[in-house]
């Protein structure tokens, strides 16, 4: 445990500093242990398990182009992350990890107490167990808090899914190097920092929120109720004054599937349209959207020291912002019923803005076409400091997304934002939001990162005035070596 968060940037250093890695590029069709198919040209793995890079085919999309293709990672398997719990003097404190990935902008983060894909915690790849994997696939190891199976990048996965658990325990437990107990108020400031608590982390953290509850507006020693902090916390109240009720909510998520004509079929990597192998990573054929590339991997904490691996790399960073606005003195925020490609649901639901801004304007007609809602787009890109409540610039998983980096908002909107909103959106409040990602395939990843973030939105931060960004320090930025076969651009 620690006294504050500038004893665990200390600790997290010498932890940094101590640990070995390396991430070399190579290219794809060089992978060790991985193979071009010859008649699909799919990315595999010898073994048959991990992940496959395919391709996929989109039609009636419903989108600004209806049609597409490109690749997607399949791996049909489902992951555990996991946090454990466990309280100290009476302060609940969450077990993590400093962890590396290879795909990380920082290379080492935070990680849940448990992030593993099934071949890793059976063993495929022959290394070490995952430590503390019992306590949440053994029954009775610790009360369940949350746990719930929650979708990943529909973008660039294919019917992804991870088991996310808290499990609180009572246990003596031991503490392995590079793990440490860290309370929700730290882990409240620590979020403030870019690329410091990874995306998996902050997926589990979403369904932590609701076990944080702020002073309420009209609790003694309360916010003012007329304050930017009074609104978000009335926005937490169970019985606060909603735009919208839970059925009428339910009812607009079931109407967005019904009328999703989304469908999707995997097809050869060598037959997708508009994307080809070239000096050795695949790529749009005019360098947009992203690319697939290959790294070699060395490390000295992991349950292997090194293996290889295909990875994403998006060509531009991407933004992920909630609107706010507030609604008799209450915080809404506007959520949309986004169409997946990847999703199993095919629809969730999704912040007011998410793209990569890069995608769309001038020059990118052969892309997804002009923005939805380019308003929403242009209000967040151009809003105001004073109107920014938090921004923050984080990594996405770092272990199949190379330096992939989305910038996370939460603008507020001037008074006079019409509340009437186009067919797929609504205003739902913290506490409807908190309800939802209880429940799988509700909520995106985007979505559920903004809920962490303001969930664990400390009170210095929440108060009526612009919110800046911290960046990690400097002696965490970790190696990386040079590019071997340097990605089109």
């Amino acid at each position: 445990m620690f006294s504050s968060t500038t004893e665990f940037h200390r600790w997290f250093e010498q932890v940094c500093a101590a640990q070995t890695y390396e991430v070399t590029r190579v290219p794809v069709d060089r992978l060790d242990g991985w193979s071009v198919e010859k008649e699909s040209g799919n990315l595999v793995h010898r073994s048959g398990r991990f992940f496959s890079v395919q391709g996929l085919d989109v039609t009636r999309s419903g989108r600004a182009v209806d049609a597409w293709q490109q690749p997607i990672i399949v791996q049909p398997e489902q992951g555990v992350l996991g946090i454990l719990v466990k309280e100290f003097d009476g302060v609940p404190h969450c077990l993590l990890q400093a962890k590396m990935e290879p795909g990380n902008a920082v290379l080492v983060q935070l990680s849940p107490t448990v992030q593993a894909t099934r071949s890793n915690y059976t063993r495929v790849h022959g290394g070490r167990p995952v430590p503390y994997l019992d306590y949440f696939l053994t029954p009775g190891r610790g009360r369940v808090l949350s746990d719930a199976l929650q979708s990943e990048q529909a973008s660039w996965f294919l019917a992804k899914r991870n088991r996310n658990m808290i499990v609180q325990t009572d246990e003596d437990v031991p503490l392995l190097d590079e793990f440490c107990w860290l309370s929700f108020d730290q882990i409240a400031e620590l979020l403030q920092t870019d690329d410091l608590i990874n995306m998996d982390t902050r997926t589990v953290l979403s369904g932590a929120v609701g076990l944080r509850r702020p002073t309420g507006p009209t609790r003694p020693g309360g916010p003012d109720p007329d304050s930017f902090q009074g609104a978000l916390a009335a926005s937490w109240e169970p019985q606060g004054r909603r735009l919208h009720g839970t059925t009428e909510l339910l009812r607009h998520l079931a109407l967005a599937k019904e009328l999703c004509t989304l469908t999707r079929r995997l097809i050869p990597l060598a037959s997708t349209a508009r994307w080809s192998m070239r000096d050795g990573v695949v790529v749009h054929d005019e360098g947009r959207h992203f690319t697939v590339l290959g790294v070699r991997v060395e490390a000295s904490n992991r349950e292997v020291s090194g293996w290889s691996q295909p990875m994403f790399m998006p060509n531009s960073q991407g933004v992920a912002a909630f609107l706010a606005k507030r609604v008799n003195g209450v915080l809404h925020l506007l959520v949309q019923a986004r169409v997946e490609t990847g999703a199993l649901a095919r629809v969730e639901l999704a912040p007011t803005v998410q793209c990569q801004p890069a995608d769309y304007g001038p020059g990118a007609a052969d892309g997804r076409g002009p923005a939805p809602h380019l308003e929403f787009l242009d209000t967040v890109l151009s809003a105001r400091p004073d109107r920014i409540r938090f921004d923050t610039v984080q990594s996405e998983e770092g272990g199949r997304f190379y330096h992939a980096r989305i910038r996370y908002v939460l603008v507020e909107t001037d008074e006079d934002f019409p509340l009437h909103v186009p067919p797929q959106f609504t205003w739902m409040t913290v506490r409807q939001l908190i309800g939802f990602v209880r429940h799988g395939s509700h909520l995106n990843v985007e979505a559920r990162t903004l809920l962490a973030l303001l969930g664990f939105l400390p009170a210095d931060r929440a108060a009526d005035r612009p919110a800046g960004r911290a960046a990690a320090p400097a002696a965490v930025r970790t190696r990386e070596l040079a590019a071997a076969a340097p990605a089109h651009r």
